[in-house]
């Protein structure tokens, strides 16, 4: 299989490996030339050409030079040589726990005429790609396929890595057509040029990582500098020619694989789009919601079936996707799939979350069964009382609405009474004779607390997500403008910003130290001196109306589940939503908007009375 277009795409990628190797040359002539005038001048002095005492100190100098030169050069060299180049966070598969999926790889690869990639693993995201893992600091080398012997000379075959959600997701035909071009990448890969071009700026990388770590004392700090330095500057003058070296194999990858599959690679391209939508709404919706409570989902390859085949339903462009689910899965090829999507489960969790690596009392798994009742009811729980805990500190008083069982508990009824235009006056005292109450402004986040915000994402379109009060948003000129809302909910919404900054900051600085504790030799740093950071935080920032939306949204639903008989259910695309008598609660939020953003709780009262919800009675509190 030469084609004219994998040709021309390997003689590209071969001749900018030679580029990036010509650097390296450039770099070690540098490295020589002080010892090769030495050499010349010692040699000059011994055939008595070149004497006197300019001579000889021009000989002391080169010499002490060039001596001062190899080293660096050689210090400089071991640590490119011996710096552990990064690799992605992955579930390894082993070949005795999906023989179907290795042997189905291995018949892709010898119709592509290409090395079949040495091992499989499994990423949480919806891309596939070929790493090279063959650094002696990632182990020794995988076992070579059986009738496939490997030379001491024949290089180490890349790691296929096959985004998880894909193996749940697509049928085996689709994955074989999805993954040809990626296998096809081997191919180029086995040429030694291109081979050593890519170890050497993996090894520059590596360099670069290692000269930037923190902990270092003054004199070894220097050092690292100085290898950083040297290794960046050699970056900069590789860079352009290994960006188009990779171009030009993903070419010569792609021209290959159009034998194979090319019919059903495009339908297969439009599950790929299909299933990361499904990805990221599965993660930011309804997985999100659970690790800030502590449980991470252990089956959420699975929950993206649920997910798409819901999307499917609800969408009529997507009528013709549920057909497919009566062919076979790509799953099937693994011989235990719930161990599998269980370990890449809890690796989402930790990439895009933190936490420990290991399931523990504080992080432990939740099932989709149990989703409704450990996350769902929870978070609602945890956020009423956090709001009733910010209106004890504001002095707001309990509800003293006639028939009310416990005058002093957490009632909805307080809470509309608070946020209603006419209502009682926020820093008003609880009791006549009672002194007011003047608290404290809870201390904002650390500046340097991990990146991120620590305000999770909204949560459900039905329930829980709302639009913003009190804080500020970007008009379309890009200035600052105020978003509307009363005082009293202006005022709330930012004790509840910082109440929730705190919490979110403790808890950050409590997960940092518990992942500090757990971390082993071979456990996955995610930052330098950081090993509880997660590298790809899904927590955007909520403006302070949603905080506060959000909170009395919780309140409402708390108040339904206590008083009128509602459930806390999970909606696949929404995430946390509320069932009341078997009905989605879709109309609740434009309430909830107009008693913040207006202070009118007519129309939430209305809705309220609608499904026999009590404002008046005490709910349970987390």
């Amino acid at each position: 299989m030469t084609g004219i277009g994998v040709e021309a795409g390997a003689q590209a990628a071969r001749s900018r490996a030679l580029a990036v190797l010509r650097v390296r040359s450039r770099a070690l002539a540098v490295a020589v030339l002080p010892a090769g005038a030495a050499v010349i001048l010692l040699t000059g002095a011994s055939t008595g050409h070149l004497v006197g005492r300019g001579w000889d100190a021009a000989r002391w100098a080169v010499g002490v030079l060039a001596v001062l030169v190899l080293l660096a050069a050689a210090g400089v060299g071991l640590v490119v040589a011996r710096a552990r180049p990064a690799t992605s966070p992955t579930v390894p598969v082993p070949e005795e726990s999906a023989p179907d999926l290795y042997r189905m790889v291995r018949d892709l690869a010898d119709r592509l005429e290409v090395p079949a990639p040495s091992a499989i693993a499994l990423t949480p995201d919806c891309d596939s790609w070929l790493e090279d893992r063959a650094h002696s600091a990632h182990g020794p080398p995988p076992r070579p396929a059986p009738g496939r012997p490997a030379g001491p000379r024949t290089p180490t075959p890349p790691v296929l890595v096959i985004g998880s959600p894909f193996l749940w997701w697509m049928r085996v035909g689709e994955l074989r057509a999805v993954l040809a071009p990626v296998i096809a990448g081997t191919g180029p890969s086995a040429h030694p040029d291109i081979a050593a071009a890519r170890r050497f700026v993996r090894g520059l990388d590596a360099a670069v990582a290692v000269a930037s770590a923190p902990g270092r004392r003054p004199p070894a700090r220097g050092l690292c500098a100085a290898v950083g330095w040297v290794a960046r500057l050699l970056l900069r003058g590789c860079r352009e020619h290994a960006t188009q070296m990779e171009r030009g194999v993903a070419a010569a990858a792609s021209e290959r694989a159009q034998a194979v599959d090319y019919g059903l690679r495009i339908v297969a391209q439009e599950q790929v789009g299909l299933a990361y939508a499904g990805w990221d709404r599965l993660l930011t919706r309804v997985a999100l919601p659970a690790w800030r409570m502590g449980r991470w989902p252990s089956r959420l390859d699975a929950g993206v079936v649920a997910a798409l085949t819901e999307l499917s339903r609800r969408d009529r462009l997507a009528e013709g996707f549920t057909s497919r689910l009566g062919e076979r899965p790509a799953c099937d090829l693994l011989e235990e799939p719930g161990a599998v999507d269980e370990a890449a489960s809890l690796l989402a969790a930790r990439l895009f979350h933190g936490g420990p690596a290991t399931p523990c009392s504080d992080w432990a798994p939740v099932d989709w069964q149990a989703y409704p009742e450990e996350v769902v009811d929870r978070t609602w729980r945890v956020d009423a009382a956090r709001l009733h805990r910010v209106l004890d500190a504001l002095g707001v008083r309990p509800s003293r609405h006639p028939g009310t069982p416990d005058p002093g508990g957490p009632t909805l009824a307080r809470v509309l009474d608070h946020l209603a235009t006419g209502g009682t006056s926020p820093a008003g005292p609880a009791h006549p004779h009672e002194p007011l109450r003047q608290a404290p402004v809870p201390p904002a986040p650390p500046a340097d607390g991990g990146g991120y915000s620590p305000q999770g994402s909204p949560a459900s379109g039905d329930v829980t997500r709302s639009g913003g009060v009190g804080g500020r948003g970007l008009d379309a000129d890009g200035e600052a403008e105020a978003e509307p809302g009363t005082d009293r909910s202006v005022a709330l919404a930012a004790r509840l910003t910082a109440e929730l900054a705190r919490e979110e900051a403790q808890a950050q600085r409590a997960r940092k130290g518990a992942a500090g504790a757990l971390q082993g030799p071979d456990s996955v740093v995610w930052a330098p001196g950081d090993p509880g950071l997660p590298p790809f935080p899904l927590q955007p920032h909520r403006t302070a109306r949603e905080l506060l939306a959000d909170h009395v949204t919780a309140m409402v639903c708390c108040a339904a589940v206590d008083t009128a008989g509602a459930v806390p259910a999970l909606d696949w695309l929404d995430g946390p939503s509320l069932l009341l008598g078997g009905e989605r609660a879709a109309d609740l939020a434009p309430k909830v908007l107009t008693l913040i953003e207006d202070g009118d709780p007519g129309p939430l009262r209305d809705w309220l009375a609608v499904f026999g919800i009590r404002p008046e009675k005490p709910v349970r509190l987390v």
